[in-house]
């Protein structure tokens, strides 16, 4: 390995687990797929341009850590280990309610997004990647990405006008 790893961790490290945070539902699984991220960094570090942005490098990696573990998930008979829809609805109106944001319908609205779109939408808006960043991060060409973000956004219009309307 030509270099350290460790500048660019501490360099990029909090906006890293910021996009963690986002794709993730809770904590837990954000952090496991912050520390699966970086140890694909390491491993794939060898192959990384310098003369490239590092974000998107990184951003590509989050993301492919990501829908490997959405893939896992799915085809785990452990995915829902709760014995009844009763027993998980228990529990989950003892968990505390998230915090109050004035954000929180718009973060709703693009939760129910599908996965690609909802991807499209968090590397471009929330973590402020352009159109080639984030066409690099998710392996795809960038009119792709602006037709994901064409259609997020007539979907998002729409499921917040709805909910305007209760």
């Amino acid at each position: 390995m030509t270099g350290s790893i460790g500048p660019y961790i501490r360099l990029h490290g909090k906006r890293l687990y910021g996009l963690c945070r986002t794709l993730c539902l809770s904590v837990h699984d954000a952090d496991d797929l912050y520390q699966e991220t970086w140890l694909r960094a390491l491993r794939g570090f060898s192959g990384y341009d310098p003369a490239r942005a590092f974000e998107p490098w990184i951003a590509r990696i989050c993301v492919n850590a990501y829908r490997s573990s959405l893939r896992r998930r799915k085809r785990s008979p452990i995915f829902d280990a709760f014995p009844s829809a009763q027993a998980k609805d228990a529990l989950l109106e003892k968990a505390e309610a998230p915090p109050q944001d004035e954000r929180r319908e718009l973060h709703e609205a693009v939760d129910e997004l599908p996965e690609k779109l909802r991807l499209a939408v968090i590397l471009y808006y929330f973590r402020d990647m352009d159109i080639r960043e984030t066409a690099r991060a998710l392996g795809i060409p960038a009119g792709t990405v602006k037709s994901r973000l064409n259609e997020a956004r007539k979907r998002l219009k729409e499921a917040l006008h709805d909910a305007s309307d209760l």
